[in-house]
């Protein structure tokens, strides 16, 4: 499986890709929305190749119900917005074009509450609201495709082992002849987007210091937490001089609202920010945090929750179910502890203890289906080959790419029926999934070979035509 970027050449990708897409528009005066919508859909269509967006259902859910709330103190929009979890430890978030927002995980997790998440997202979605993206398609041509393709080359060198003083060099003489404008624009938009958020702010009910806090946070590690690259190459530059502005701003609008309206139910935050943490982050960065977390409070559920998802990691499956147990019984009935505890069991071979934790989550409206995905898992390692494809096929249908998992072992149950041709079609999607498009396409050739029945045969002479398509 494709591993993401790591944080030094992510943090230049992102910009380079947002650049390249603008240049392949340079041509144009001005953007329409159409064209806006149009290019959206190319650009969203390159970020998920890469393979970095993180697919947690609770998550994605808190995400998307903060961003929807923003919106919904707006009138209606031209664009859909849609909201990504990078995976990513960096301290970034970015708008890409046609309403598409990005928060990178070592942002979430570096911040103290849902107000402050709430500010960076009002920021990102002000971008959006004053079409950021598509202004500085104009500005776009200083830089040339030439100097773009220096920039993502330099990024990319640098993800493959090359970085460091070579790469630093090509990617900012890519950039030199453009740094005057491209500064210029960048901390006019900044500005805008921050005082646009704050009204965002005001009218929802999250807190407008939360934006101030954030922007605290994400000068505490440099924003990108790249050293030596200069303001211009970040994509929110002039942090400092923002938290200033933003400060005299709240001073002098200090009074809140009358009213506020209700916040959306979502898993807590600080569940959260200790879930990403012990489920995605370095461990050798993330297990001294959380230690020491316990040895102020060794009764705080989100740490002891957080250290047993990291010894889940390292398969030291009895300490992990010990602090799980513990995080549960300090937060009875914790939709997130139960969901890895039952997991956990089931790693561990104990599948009816496994399923019974497992069970009454089905019908949780956010991790259902993920509740379901590991009792498949449970009932497959059991023998109930017969109920483990009912669910997998469930969780399939309905969350076709949060559980590449499901794919394999849908393969492993076609192969145990004797249906050669299907299991190859699921190895194809698997493999697909993992980023692995060469295996993916030797596997979805053989299904068809061996007289694939309908309706996979459609399907994957479709999947085989999206890859030739493919950029």
């Amino acid at each position: 499986m494709k591993t993401p970027l790591e944080p030094r050449p992510l943090a230049i990708f992102w910009m380079a890709l947002v650049l390249i897409f603008l240049a392949m528009v340079y041509q144009v005066q001005a953007i329409s929305i159409p064209e806006e919508k149009k290019l959206s859909k190319k650009f969203i269509k390159m970020i998920r190749q890469q393979h970095v967006i993180l697919r947690d259902p609770l998550s994605n859910h808190l995400i998307d119900s903060v961003g929807r709330h923003l919106l919904s103190t707006l009138a209606p929009q031209p664009f859909s917005y849609s909201f990504y979890l990078v995976n990513d430890e960096t301290l970034n978030a970015f708008a890409g074009p046609g309403g598409h927002i990005f928060i990178h995980r070592g942002l979430l997790t570096s911040l103290s509450s849902i107000d402050d998440l709430a500010g960076i997202m009002a920021h990102e979605i002000s971008h959006g609201i004053n079409r950021h993206v598509s202004q500085s398609i104009d500005r776009s041509k200083i830089v040339g495709m030439g100097s773009l393709a220096g920039v993502l080359a330099g990024a990319l060198i640098g993800a493959n082992g090359g970085g460091g003083q070579a790469t630093q060099v090509l990617t900012m003489g890519a950039l030199a002849a453009g740094q005057s404008a491209m500064l210029a624009y960048t901390r006019e938009n900044e500005t805008e987007a921050d005082q646009n958020a704050l009204i965002l702010l005001k009218k929802s009910c999250y807190d407008p210091y939360g934006l101030l806090r954030g922007l605290m946070a994400i000068r505490e590690s440099d924003f990108q937490g790249v050293e030596n690259i200069p303001d211009y190459f970040k994509t929110h530059p002039g942090t400092s001089r923002r938290i200033a502005h933003l400060s005299g701003i709240l001073a002098d609008n200090a009074q809140p609202e009358s009213k506020k309206p209700s916040c959306p139910d979502v898993y807590d935050f600080t569940m959260l920010k200790y879930r990403l943490m012990g489920l995605y982050g370095n461990i050798k960065k993330v297990s001294p945090l959380i230690t020491a977390r316990l040895a102020e409070d060794s009764q705080d559920p989100a740490a002891n929750y957080g250290m047993g998802l990291i010894y889940a990691r390292q398969n030291r499956r009895k300490q992990a179910i010990a602090y799980l147990q513990k995080a549960l019984n300090l937060r009875k009935n914790d939709p997130g502890i139960l969901l890895e505890l039952g997991r956990t069991h089931i790693m561990d071979g104990n599948f009816t203890r496994g399923i019974a934790l497992l069970d009454d989550l089905q019908t949780h409206p956010v991790i259902g289906l993920q509740a379901r995905y590991y009792i498949a898992v449970a009932q497959l390692e059991s023998g109930k080959s017969k109920q483990a494809e009912k669910n997998l096929v469930r969780v399939i249908e309905l969350l076709p790419d949060t559980f590449p998992r499901a794919y394999y072992h849908m393969a492993d149950i076609m192969a145990r029926k004797n249906r050669s041709a299907i299991s190859h079609y699921y190895l194809g999607l698997y493999y697909d999934k993992a980023g692995n498009r060469k295996k993916a396409c030797e596997h979805l050739k053989k299904a068809l070979a061996q007289k694939l029945p309908e309706p996979y045969k459609t399907q994957a002479k479709q999947h085989l035509k999206s890859f030739s398509e493919a950029p």
